[in-house]
């Protein structure tokens, strides 16, 4: 996707709110750990890059993302880190990851088997064990199944160095912390009934660490806090209280390119679902839904100025209309989404606007939109 690099549209990244969040949450653990940065789906949306950067300058030993093709392009960009791919990958990709140095994860002894017809007796691949504790995902289910693998290893073990095992909690931003008990109780079966010793365990997401501080192990993998986010995020709940203060990375800004005065009845945008009931002044920002800008925005307010103007009629592809007060110049500055948490247009009231999580909204924001960078703390 081409990058609109001319377009007064862009996504504002503040590198040193992310170093600041690095910093607070590796201070908040009681013992040494590992912390590895996730900065899969483009860094959250923020830029995978430009993120990893920051965030191993800040103090992180490693990084997670989802897949290889991530992995292989930080090394690209020459970051020599430990990396970890949270997601399974095929099995032929084996000797792809032991070239670039790149951990992979284990689900079932079928994928190891597999692995093996792929690697050359020299190489020898990092893995990590994944424990599937409820999340219903990937990994192996119970401790019954760990002889068979710590045997297949043990006789196997210039293929493969288990460097971990972990595994990932589906409830632990959640006030009721009956189900994510569970998990730790299931996987505390499995990692006690695996004889061999990795170098990492690892069960804490961002969720993890910020609220049940007693469950670490040796390696965190911190990734919505990295980007100043509370984990807690749900339209439908009451987010629960962070233990400290996070700084929200990323806004989302533009301007307007257009203005103009409707007559009463006069339409605006698709389907004519706003129709003015007397003249007013309307103004054009060219975001739209192909910037990951929700068809469902309409009715939402921006802040053109220092006033919150609403979405008036359809979101288009590339543009979206909103009601102003009076006819602001061309070239107004619009934030459509604030970094100040507390403002009515930060990506959690966004993300509480069209029915989803903040998660999905950062994620959602394409590479058509040009990622700009900052280094100052302060909000933009």
């Amino acid at each position: 996707m081409i990058i609109a690099t001319n377009r007064h549209a862009q996504v504002n990244v503040n590198l040193e709110a992310i170093k600041q969040n690095v910093k607070r949450q590796i201070e908040s653990f009681n013992t040494d750990v590992d912390v590895f940065g996730v900065v899969k789906a483009n860094g959250y949306g923020h830029g995978m890059v430009p993120v990893a950067q920051a965030i191993l300058q800040a103090g992180a030993k490693g990084l997670c993302v989802a897949m290889i093709d991530e992995a292989l392009e930080l090394r690209q960009q020459g970051i020599l880190c430990p990396i970890l791919v949270l997601g399974i990958q095929d099995s032929s990709l084996a000797p792809l990851a032991v070239e670039y140095d790149i951990s992979l994860p284990v689900g079932n002894l079928n994928w190891l088997k597999q692995a093996t017809t792929y690697l050359k007796s020299t190489q020898q691949l990092k893995i990590h064990l994944a424990v599937d504790s409820g999340m219903g995902r990937i990994g192996f289910m119970d401790a019954s199944q760990m002889p068979e693998i710590e045997s297949f290893l043990t006789n196997h073990q210039t293929a493969f160095e288990v460097e971990g095992l972990f595994t990932h909690f589906a409830t632990a931003d959640e006030a009721d912390d009956s189900y994510f008990n569970y998990q730790v109780s299931r996987f505390n079966a499995v990692k006690d009934k695996f004889n061999l010793k990795p170098k990492y365990i690892h069960m804490t997401n961002s969720a993890t660490s910020l609220f049940h501080h007693n469950i670490h192990g040796n390696m965190v993998r911190i990734g919505i806090g990295l980007y100043g986010l509370n984990p807690s995020s749900s339209p439908s709940a009451k987010d629960l209280d962070l233990p400290y203060d996070l700084s929200p990375a990323l806004s989302l800004t533009s301007e307007l390119v257009f203005v103009k005065e409707i007559t009463p009845e006069m339409g605006v945008s698709y389907g004519a679902t706003y129709k003015a009931e007397k003249s007013q002044w309307i103004g054009t920002i060219p975001v739209g839904y192909a910037d990951g800008w929700s068809r469902k925005m309409q009715g939402f307010k921006v802040k053109v100025g220092d006033e919150y103007c609403p979405i008036v009629g359809r979101v288009c592809m590339d543009q979206f209309m909103v009601k102003l007060s009076k006819p602001y110049d061309v070239g107004t500055r619009v934030t459509l989404i604030s970094d100040n948490p507390n403002e009515p247009n930060s990506v959690t009231a966004v993300a509480n606007y069209i029915d989803t999580i903040h998660y999905e909204v950062i994620c959602g924001l394409t590479p058509r939109l040009k990622r700009v960078y900052h280094n100052s703390i302060e909000s933009e």
